[in-house]
């Protein structure tokens, strides 16, 4: 299946394929997949985690594979059931990983505003693997967190707080930073980071258009340089994304100067290109937050 459907920068959409388990519908976002193949065998690799089948090399890249099943508590496949079965081969915070699925159904172009953040009946703050659902031609599709399941398998991939703690200590900077991330773990883990590298001065919003209001507010009370100085944002956010926001900000003559940092896991070379037809200032991958405060350094001189 082509997955190379490319959105006009800032539209606010996304393209998400679903994809079937067990004969439930879920989704993931089109910007992190590579490609989609049929199933092939796996070298298993001993010790690993439960989640893991194992490793393989198409066209001399070694590929871990997932299998999704486990990860969501279900059933693991038959011998029967796996000849028909895919891999989803995706790429996000610099890694490349297959997902084992049962099938493919389609890709559907939505607005961020039609995603439904999850209750918490659903999906905890921070012990949930699904960050939206959308409701299609009558049927409901769960978005995975698939950055969670990875780090959930192997916490190093994660956001690396460990290279804050090698900035040493710091002096403390009442510089304003705006941030819109949508994980409350990741939200808490960006903010208590960014305050132990110095910058105590933070508001964090759980989305774009929060973010945007808050920019919004400001300038009707003429308070816009005491409270907004820079923005850090995610690109994945329900209601609003990062490159709308990013876009908004940059076409207004009141904001278009206020750095815009985009730190995400979809930090790839099709991406940058977006970020910076936008007028992005900086563009990460998300484990990089040593990076993001050297960044965040060099654009508030």
């Amino acid at each position: 299946m082509d997955t190379n459907i490319l959105l006009d920068s800032g539209t606010n959409e996304l393209e998400v394929l679903e994809f079937l388990l067990e004969g439930q519908h879920y989704g993931i976002n089109v910007a992190k997949i590579r490609e989609i193949i049929a199933y092939q065998e796996v070298t298993p690799v001993p010790n690993s985690h439960p989640s893991i089948e194992g490793i393989f090399m198409p066209r001399d890249t070694m590929i871990t594979a997932i299998n999704l099943r486990n990860c969501l508590q279900m059933r693991d496949y038959m011998d029967s059931e796996k000849e028909n079965s895919l891999f989803i081969i995706t790429n996000f915070n610099s890694l490349d990983i297959a997902f084992h699925v049962d099938a493919v159904l389609g890709i559907h172009r939505v607005s961020w505003r039609q995603i439904i953040k999850p209750g918490a009946t659903v999906s905890t703050s921070e012990d949930g693997i699904s960050t939206g659902i959308i409701k299609i031609d009558g049927k409901l599709i769960i978005i995975l967190d698939f950055e969670k399941i990875v780090t959930d398998i192997n916490p190093e991939t994660g956001l690396k707080v460990s290279e804050i703690e090698a900035l040493g200590i710091r002096p403390q900077r009442s510089v304003p930073i705006l941030i819109a991330e949508d994980s409350p773990l990741l939200n808490k883990l960006i903010v208590d980071s960014l305050k132990q590298a110095g910058y105590t001065n933070l508001i964090h919003t759980e989305n774009g258009k929060q973010a945007y209001d808050v920019i919004q507010q400001c300038k009707e009370d003429g308070t816009l340089h005491e409270h907004v100085q820079c923005i850090i944002t995610d690109i994945e956010m329900p209601v609003m994304d990062g490159h709308h926001l990013t876009k908004l900000v940059k076409e207004d003559e009141e904001t278009k100067d206020i750095p815009v940092i985009i730190f995400s896991s979809l930090v790839n070379e099709e991406m940058k290109k977006k970020g910076e037809s936008l007028g992005a200032d900086a563009q990460l991958s998300k484990p990089e937050i040593g990076n993001l405060v050297h960044i965040i350094d060099e654009l508030l001189q």
